[in-house]
C-alpha cells in the first residue's frame, strides 16, 4: 500500500507548481520572486526544518549556476562575435541556399542533432541560438518555426543517443552495448525529432504571436552584405571547435592511458566550460582580429552581450533552487515509492520513474541517473528486456514536460521572448511529444529486436 504521506507530498508539489504558474501569469510577479515563494511554501508545508529551507534553495541555485552561468556567458560572447562579424549571416545564407526556405525547419533539426551529440543541451543552445535568430530574420519566418526544431534535435540526442554524456549514464547503469544503443537510439530518435521538431513547430507556430521586440535577438542582429561576410569554412570551424574539443574529451580514455598526463589534459580541454572558453578566445581572433576589429572593440562586444543574460541566469538559478527544494522536501523519494510499488512492465517502469523524477527535479540527467539506478538491479533479475532499450526508455522519460523547475525552460522562454504559457505550449509540449513518441517507438522496436 502506498504511504499516505507520499501522496500528500505529491499533491503539495503539484499545487506549488500550479501556484507558481498563477503567480507569474495572473499576478504578474517577477518569476525569480515567484520561484522563491513557491519553493518556500512547499518546503514549509512538507515539514522541512525552517533553518534548512533557505540553505537548500541557495544550494540549488549555486549548483545550477555553477555550470549554467559560465556556459551562457561564454556562449553568448561567441555568439556576439558571430553576429558582429557576419558569421551567423554567412551560415544563414548558406542554409537558405542549400535547403531552401521551406525546408529550413528540417535543416535546424539536423543541426541540433549534430551539435547536440557531445554537448549538454544548454551548451548547444547558446551556440546555435544566434543562427536561429539570423535565419528567422533573413527568411521572415516565425522564431518558433525555426527555433523549436533546433531545440527538439538538441533534446533528442541529450536523452537518447550516446556518446552524449547523459545518455552514456543510462548505458553504463544498464551495462548496455554502446554501439547497439547508438543504432537503436537513432532508429527511435530520428523520427521522434522529426515529429516533435519540424512537424509540431509547423502546427503550433501560427498560434504563437511573439512580441516584436526581443532584447536577445537584437544584440545578435547584424546588417552585413553577403559579399562582405567571413568564409563559411572559417565560421563553421569556429562554432564547431568547442564541439570537437568536447568529443575529444569524451574519447580521452580511448585516445590515451587513463589517468596519464595526456588523458588529464584531454579531459580538461573537453570540459564544457574549458571548451567554450577556448572557442570564445578563438572567435576573438577568427571573427574579430581577422575581420579588422580592434582589441577595444572586441572587449566592448564581450562586455555588451553579458547584460541581457543577467535575467536568464537568475531565472535558471532560481529554477534550480526550486528543484532542490523538491528533492530535500522528500518529493523525489515519494515519487520513487509510488512508482516502485506499481506493477508495470520493465520498459514502462523505467520510463515512468524517469518521468516522475524529471517532473520533480527539473533535471533530465538526474532523472536518468536516478531511474537507471533503481531499475538496473531489477533488470538483472529479469533478463528478457534488452538493456539498450531500457536505457533509451529511461532517457525518453527524462525528457518529458520541461516546466518551471528546469533551467532549459527559462532559457527557451527568455531567448525566444515568450510568456510562460507560450513556453508551455511550445517547448514543454515539444518535450512531451519527444518523451511519449520515443517510448512508443522503443516498445515497437522491442518486438522486432
Amino acid at each position: 500500500m502506498i504511504d499516505p504521506h507520499s501522496i500528500f507530498l505529491l499533491v503539495a508539489a503539484l499545487v506549488s507548481v500550479i501556484g507558481l504558474i498563477l503567480l507569474i501569469t495572473l499576478l504578474k510577479l517577477n518569476p525569480v520572486i515567484a520561484l522563491l515563494l513557491a519553493a518556500l511554501s512547499l518546503a514549509l508545508v512538507a515539514g522541512m526544518p525552517v533553518t534548512t529551507v533557505i540553505h537548500a534553495f541557495e544550494a540549488g541555485v549555486g549548483a545550477t549556476l555553477g555550470h549554467i552561468a559560465i556556459v551562457v556567458a561564454l556562449g553568448t560572447m561567441l555568439g556576439k562575435m558571430m553576429a558582429e562579424s557576419g558569421g551567423s549571416d554567412q551560415i544563414a545564407y548558406t542554409l537558405i541556399r542549400f535547403f531552401g526556405e521551406k525546408n529550413i525547419p528540417w535543416a535546424m533539426a539536423a543541426i541540433g542533432l549534430l551539435v547536440g551529440l557531445p554537448a549538454f543541451f544548454e551548451v548547444g543552445f547558446v551556440l546555435l541560438i544566434p543562427i536561429v535568430f539570423t535565419v528567422a530574420r533573413r527568411t521572415g519566418t516565425s522564431l518558433v518555426l525555426v527555433g523549436l526544431p533546433m531545440v527538439a534535435g538538441l533534446s533528442v540526442v541529450h536523452g537518447l543517443v550516446p556518446p552524449h554524456p547523459a545518455a552514456m549514464l543510462a548505458a553504463t547503469a544498464f551495462k548496455a552495448d554502446v554501439g547497439k544503443m547508438i543504432l537503436f537510439a537513432l532508429v527511435v530518435g530520428l523520427p521522434t525529432a522529426a515529429i516533435a521538431g519540424p512537424l509540431y513547430a509547423k502546427l503550433i507556430a501560427p498560434h504563437i504571436k511573439l512580441a516584436t521586440e526581443n532584447t536577445m535577438a537584437a544584440q545578435f542582429a547584424s546588417h552585413h552584405k553577403e559579399k562582405s561576410l567571413p568564409g563559411f569554412g572559417l565560421t563553421v570551424s569556429t562554432i564547431l571547435l568547442p564541439i570537437v574539443l568536447m568529443l575529444i574529451g569524451s574519447w580521452a580514455d580511448t585516445l590515451s592511458a587513463p589517468k596519464s598526463a595526456l588523458n588529464n589534459g584531454l579531459r580538461l580541454i573537453g570540459n564544457d566550460d574549458m571548451a567554450l572558453l577556448i572557442g570564445a578566445l578563438f572567435s576573438f581572433y577568427t571573427l574579430g582580429r581577422l575581420r579588422g576589429f580592434t582589441r577595444e572593440t572586441i572587449l566592448r562586444f564581450s562586455n555588451e552581450c553579458l547584460a541581457p543574460t543577467a535575467t536568464i541566469t537568475l531565472l535558471v538559478g532560481a529554477g534550480g533552487g526550486f528543484g532542490r527544494i523538491l528533492q530535500e522536501s522528500g518529493v523525489s523519494n515519494a515519487i520513487i515509492d509510488v512508482a516502485t510499488r506499481s506493477h508495470v512492465p520493465l520498459l514502462l517502469l523505467a520510463w515512468l520513474l524517469a518521468v516522475l523524477m524529471r517532473l520533480a527535479t527539473g533535471s533530465s540527467t538526474v532523472a536518468m541517473s536516478t531511474a537507471a539506478g533503481i531499475v538496473a538491479p531489477i533488470a538483472m533479475q529479469n533478463p528478457g528486456v534488452r538493456p539498450e532499450l531500457l536505457a533509451i526508455a529511461t532517457g525518453a522519460g527524462s525528457l518529458i514536460f520541461s516546466h518551471v523547475n528546469d533551467g532549459g525552460f527559462w532559457l527557451v522562454k527568455e531567448y525566444f521572448n515568450m510568456t510562460v504559457v507560450q513556453t508551455i505550449k511550445t517547448w514543454s509540449v515539444c518535450e512531451t511529444i519527444i518523451s511519449v513518441t520515443a517510448l512508443i517507438f522503443t516498445f515497437g522496436l522491442s518486438f522486432v529486436v
